[in-house]
């Protein structure tokens, strides 16, 4: 019985913050207005040259994001004549609630929540309070070989990404950002999570090409650039990248379209 009861009362809070970010959300895929974008770098271990990468981080850092969405609006032809600003927060010493393996329904809403009680208390920026929180674990590749998964929330507009502390490896840390940002306005994943192959037609960059294989950009969503029906490569930055019509309905690039791209 306390059991269920404590259910119902996560159900009835799940219900009024999803209430909160529904209108939030609306409001950002509006593309009115400069969506305020935060980016909160933290150190994903205790190498000394992690600690080096992140406390050299500045606003220009992540500027390839900001012109990838500005090129992205303009191709789409809305005319805010600047969809993001980026900037970037003094590091953060504290990690976030670490996202449960394989969790229950009941395991991720908990951690939905926990996360973003997390989020308010270490959101400290200066300027304009932002729409969107990217908190970014940056892993020194000489002791990782691999990073976790990222995450983006379109409830709460908030993200915990993995990425790598190194310059050479910085546009490729821009194309998983910018991949997880657009989740925390409504974008789903377009790839096969057992394969990681984009699914045709929506993961495709270009999905009437001839011959459809290969192609020779990656769906942003997709998540690669597909090469056969068995391989598919990483794109290295953003400029072999772009949203395809699915992605662009949902996070409201599209006028005719519903947010779930759905006329």
């Amino acid at each position: 019985m306390f059991r269920k009861f404590r259910i119902l009362i996560l159900l009835l809070v799940l219900a009024t913050v999803g209430l909160g970010a529904w209108r939030a959300n609306t409001r950002l895929t509006a593309w009115e207005h400069t969506i305020h974008v935060a980016i909160y770098p933290i150190a994903g271990d205790n190498s000394p040259a992690t600690a080096s990468f992140i406390s050299g981080l500045n606003n220009e850092s992540f500027i390839d994001i900001a012109q990838w969405m500005q090129q992205q609006t303009e191709k789409q032809g809305l005319s805010i004549l600047q969809p993001v600003a980026l900037r970037v927060a003094a590091p953060l010493t504290e990690l976030p609630p670490a996202r449960p393996n394989q969790p229950s329904m009941l395991d991720a809403m908990l951690w939905s929540l926990k996360i973003r009680w997390w989020a308010s208390q270490h959101d400290k920026i200066d300027g304009p309070k932002p729409h969107i929180r990217l908190f970014v674990l940056f892993h020194d590749p000489a002791l990782n070989a691999s990073v976790p998964h990222s995450t983006g929330l379109s409830k709460g507009q908030i993200g915990v990404i993995h990425a790598y502390a190194s310059h050479r490896q910085r546009r490729q840390n821009a194309v998983v950002i910018a991949h997880e940002m657009l989740h925390t306005f409504g974008a789903s994943d377009k790839y096969d999570l057992a394969t990681q192959q984009p699914i045709y037609p929506q993961g495709y960059a270009e999905p009437g090409r001839e011959p459809r294989l290969p192609q020779d950009m990656a769906e942003i969503m997709g998540g690669r650039v597909p090469i056969d029906e068995e391989t598919a490569e990483i794109p290295i930055s953003l400029a072999e990248t772009l949203i395809g019509p699915e992605t662009a309905g949902e996070i409201g690039f599209l006028r005719s379209t519903g947010k779930n791209g759905q006329k």
